[in-house]
């Protein structure tokens, strides 16, 4: 792996679009202009709707967003350096803080700049400018540039939705008789639907269509040499010993915490996931924890979250209607609930959490099982860092571990930790894009206490 810096402390540099030819230079350079483009298109096309609503100030109000988010690409194409946040929305003096942080780590003399710093501070802070462009010109301010493409992805998925339906259906009938073995074989599968969910991100594709077309259940056999590292066992036996048999009522909630990434496909296998958990008395909790702002192109805000099961209640399939109802009616008796924090949206490494949103990493810490979906989780779990491929999950996360986690995610971004010694340099030669097709996935576990037992 390619350093941009020289390794502090043993902890390596933050990956950057300094490396010419590297995967961050390369999404800095095309991909990052590429979806800032399709936003300003979206905005323009949508003209004549901005002025049936709101008249003249609409209008007005999207010449003005479209004038910034231009003078922003221009400042990334050129490599300006990064300014600070105008607006009045509730986080940007931290980020402005974290402006100032930056500019003292490169020492100064260099300005922090779109291609020179962390290529995750400056990808979160190109969503975050989106947000600003947006925010300073009301009558607009709320309007959601990423809406399109993640109803667009939900519905060109339906097939496979009503495949994952029918398929928890038969699970759900026949739960009271499942053996210890099938409940995991079970758990196992759905687990791995959220996992290969993940390949539907539509930041990775810069927008282009990216939806699940084929049952995600029959091509599960298939998928499982793509998976490098794989924990479910841990992931299972920390959800099996958490139930505590023998004790009052109160102390078997057991409670999992799905940490959210992309909308429409994935958000599905996730609800469908804890569904199974809670009907199969594995969790009797699930908290879903999403984005305030739209972020990354397809992640999951508050929004996004209450479309896709209104939109399930209302599917013309029997199965997939009946599990949105049953998940409305999770939301409204507690057993669901959905949460979103601004440090989800901003651009701290998660090791970092416990000072940055000490309220945040304390919500967390009532879980029992934490899942983190997909690759924008993982580059926040690892720090984004050019760590060795043998480097352990343990290490890479730098004392982050409120609560036994797993990262569930597809290959996008290049940092990958928990390697057997050898096995990435073997799947460079035979795949130079293995690190960032999607083509690859690890289900990934740690927690505090396994490292007791050791």
């Amino acid at each position: 792996m390619m350093a941009t810096d020289q390794t502090v402390h043993g902890v390596p540099p933050s990956l950057s679009a300094k490396v010419v030819g590297s995967f961050a230079y390369l999404t800095v350079r095309d991909r990052l202009p590429t979806i800032l483009t399709k936003v300003i298109d979206t905005i323009h096309r949508n003209k004549n709707k901005f002025f049936e609503e709101y008249g003249e100030e609409g209008i007005q109000a999207e010449k003005q967003t479209i004038a910034l988010l231009s003078k922003m690409r221009n400042e990334l194409q050129t490599d300006k350096p990064v300014l600070a946040l105008t607006d009045t929305l509730q986080d940007t003096e931290y980020w402005n803080q974290y402006l100032q942080k930056q500019q003292k780590l490169q020492g100064n003399e260099e300005s922090v700049s779109w291609f020179k710093s962390p290529w995750l501070y400056v990808e979160c802070y190109m969503y975050r400018r989106v947000q600003e462009a947006l925010w300073l010109n009301p009558p607009i301010s709320d309007y959601d540039v990423f809406n399109e493409g993640k109803t667009q992805s939900f519905f060109e998925s339906q097939q496979a939705m009503m495949a994952l339906c029918t398929y928890l259906e038969g699970v759900n009938k026949n739960m009271e008789d499942l053996s210890k073995n099938q409940l995991l074989e079970h758990f196992n599968k759905l687990l791995q639907v959220s996992l290969w969910g993940n390949k539907c991100d539509l930041s990775i594709s810069a927008g282009q269509d990216n939806s699940q077309k084929t049952s995600p259940i029959d091509s599960l056999n298939s998928l499982q040499p793509f998976i490098l590292v794989n924990d479910s066992n841990m992931v299972w036996s920390t959800l099996i010993s958490a139930q505590r048999p023998g004790q009052s009522e109160k102390t078997t909630a057991v409670r999992v915490d799905i940490v959210l990434d992309n909308a429409g496909f994935e958000l599905f296998t996730d609800l469908v996931l804890a569904d199974f958990l809670v009907s199969s008395g594995l969790a009797h909790e699930v908290h879903f924890h999403g984005k305030s702002i739209p972020w990354f192109v397809s992640d999951v805000t508050a929004n996004d979250f209450q479309w896709t099961i209104q939109q399930t209640m209302a599917a013309n399939h029997k199965w997939m209607s009946k599990n949105g109802v049953q998940w409305k009616s999770h939301l409204k008796e507690g057993v669901w609930f959905y949460h979103d924090h601004r440090f989800w949206t901003q651009p701290h490494e998660f090791c970092d959490m416990a000072t940055d949103a000490p309220d945040l990493y304390a919500t967390l810490q009532g879980a029992d099982l934490l899942l983190f979906k997909g690759d924008l989780n993982y580059r926040k779990l690892t720090g984004d860092r050019d760590w060795d491929y043998t480097v352990g999950f343990n290490t890479a996360l730098r004392g982050f571990g409120p609560a036994p986690l797993c990262s569930l995610r597809t290959l996008k971004a290049n940092v990958q930790v928990g390697l057997q010694p050898g096995q990435g340099e073997k799947l460079g030669s035979q795949d130079p894009d293995w690190m960032t097709s999607g083509k690859y996935a690890v289900i990934q576990f740690y927690s505090s206490k396994s490292e007791q037992k050791d």
